[in-house]
């Protein structure tokens, strides 16, 4: 089974936006008993906080539910755990390499060069435009599937 930790700052909008849209993926291919998949937050800011209500009516909007979600913090024994720390943004590998330890094992790394896009996931709590967010969590995670199942 692969195991997958999506990671953002505060766990509220894009990795549990990539978290329940890989899910979807997943589940429509068919794969739901070869992947567990979860998100988590650099910082405790938005602990136990639910999924923000625009990234929430982004998924629904598209079919998808995150009811029940509540933001969580990496921990040091996620790194143990997960087979993929996927990160939304560079500080936010920093961020988790500051939690978990150095990434002896080359298991942290951005959602986006999975799709051959060289740059960070813009955070919509500051853009405001979850429509992109959409879009780059969506070809982020078409790219990620598609390679891990090779």
């Amino acid at each position: 089974m692969k195991s997958i930790l999506f990671i953002c700052h505060g766990n509220i909008c894009r990795s549990p936006m990539a978290e329940f849209v890989m899910k979807k993926y997943v589940r429509d291919a068919g794969l739901e008993d070869e992947f567990y998949i979860e998100s988590a937050a650099t910082s405790r800011e938005e602990l136990g906080n639910p999924v923000y209500p625009p990234a929430r009516r982004e998924l629904e909007a598209h079919g998808i539910s995150c009811s029940g979600k509540l933001a969580r913090q990496v921990t040091p024994e996620d790194y143990r755990r997960f087979d993929l720390l996927i990160c939304m943004d560079r500080a936010n590998v920093r961020n988790t390499q500051r939690i978990t330890g150095p990434d002896k094992d080359n298991k942290i790394k951005l959602l986006l060069d999975y799709a051959n896009i060289p740059r960070d996931m813009a955070d919509p709590w500051y853009t405001g435009d979850f429509s992109a967010t959409w879009r780059d969590v969506t070809t982020g995670c078409r790219a990620l599937l598609e390679f891990l199942t090779k």
